[in-house]
């Protein structure tokens, strides 16, 4: 077999590091081949035991070993993280690997693309390869037994950094700030976030997750526009599948972007988009679980001809319950909230592709494209050439 083909295709399919020595010389590395450095020639993680094993250096690093019978090679998983990686972990690989300085930059950014791994996936992937390479079954209880013993040393470190960092005033402070920022993009008022935010300006860079700026800076963008998404759309009525392409769309933009400004004018934008979205689909307060579902179901589903009788399934109820439950609880009937679903997803087709009349008619299921602009004008006051035309210009 070519172990260093191998190799190569094992992180192609898992995205996980991985290295290859004969003997103690290093042949093959993930990272060698990516940044054109030197194999690691001496790996502090080989202190023997059974093969498959599972090595740690220090409390946060992992490694997964196995050896190759019959032959002086031998395979390292790694380095691989429990836990989105940190600026520590970040400098102790650093200092384990002797990778040259001028790599720093791009290394960081590696690192934070592996995939984080348990113990106990980690041991899966070495019982996979301990069958295809030495033809043999590995107890995945006894892989993981070698590692139990540093679950203390762990435990222990965890509590000291944690001490360190509140001796030094390290702690998090913004969440309460946070939470407010999420309640007003919940509530749909782009007004008082825009007052929210000029009395308290965002500070999130308190939570170091990255050590360039940069990637700083992206990380907490991460972060922000998840809880976002999911702490203030969803719960503020924005249907969830078009929560997740808008997180999706902001974080691909955001990987693009290259100063700091960008990304922080890019958050602002992010912020008062997500809110602007919660208000067109707002949820008053203290709506039924019913009836929150039933609106879910049908912002879901307004590329298709929805029947009261399809929502009533939804959650299995009759259709008469769900009629009355619309009127008492939001004072309109289920056709009523269906057809400004559909209207509101033809403003953002409108505005933001190029879809013809005839295909967004079409495509929101109205019976004719004549239907649909009558519906249309009837609702915004104008008809749909008229808004995209006005819309596209801004």
């Amino acid at each position: 077999m070519d172990y260093i083909d191998f190799c190569k295709k094992y992180y192609a399919t898992t995205k996980i590091p991985i290295n290859l020595l004969l003997g103690t010389a290093g042949k093959y590395s993930t990272i060698g081949e990516l940044f054109s450095v030197e194999p690691l020639t001496d790996y502090p993680v080989l202190a023997g035991g059974p093969n498959p094993s599972i090595h740690f250096y220090s409390s946060e690093i992992i490694y997964g070993c196995i050896c190759i019978e019959e032959t002086d090679y031998v395979i390292i998983l790694g380095p691989i993280f429990e836990c989105p990686v940190t600026p520590s972990q970040i400098n102790l690989f650093m200092q384990e690997s002797a990778v040259p300085a001028a790599y720093r930059e791009q290394i960081v950014e590696f690192l934070y693309t592996i995939p984080t791994t348990s113990r106990l996936h980690l041991a899966r992937h070495l019982s996979l390869l301990h069958l295809i390479l030495n033809r043999k079954n590995a107890d995945i209880p006894e892989i993981l037994e070698i590692s139990f013993g540093n679950t203390v040393n762990r435990n222990s470190h965890n509590v000291k950094q944690f001490i360190e960092n509140k001796e030094n005033e390290e702690l998090h402070s913004t969440h309460y700030m946070e939470l407010e920022l999420y309640e007003h993009i919940r509530n749909g008022n782009p007004k008082k976030l825009a007052d929210f935010l000029k009395s308290t300006p965002l500070n999130l860079n308190e939570k170091k997750l990255a050590k360039s700026p940069l990637r700083q800076a992206k990380n907490i963008f991460i972060s922000t526009v998840t809880n976002v998404g999911m702490i203030g759309a969803i719960p503020g009525g924005v249907d969830v599948e078009r929560t997740y392409h808008l997180m999706d769309m902001y974080i691909q933009e955001c990987e693009q972007l290259q100063t700091l400004k960008e990304i922080n004018d890019l958050q602002y934008q992010m912020l008062f988009d997500f809110c602007e979205k919660a208000g067109e689909t707002h949820i008053p307060s203290g709506i039924s679980a019913d009836i929150y579902a039933c609106m879910n179901y049908i912002r879901s589903h307004t590329n298709e001809a929805i029947r009261l009788e399809d929502v009533a399934a939804h959650i299995d109820r009759s259709t008469s319950f769900i009629a009355k439950k619309f009127k008492s609880e939001l004072g309109f009937n289920p056709g009523a909230y269906i057809s400004r679903c559909k209207l509101e997803e033809a403003k953002s087709l409108l505005t933001f592709t190029e879809k013809s009349l005839t295909e967004i008619s079409n495509y929101l299921c109205y019976s004719s494209q004549a239907h649909f602009q009558t519906a249309f004008k009837k609702k915004y006051g104008m008809t749909p050439r008229q808004y995209r035309n006005k819309t596209q210009q801004i």
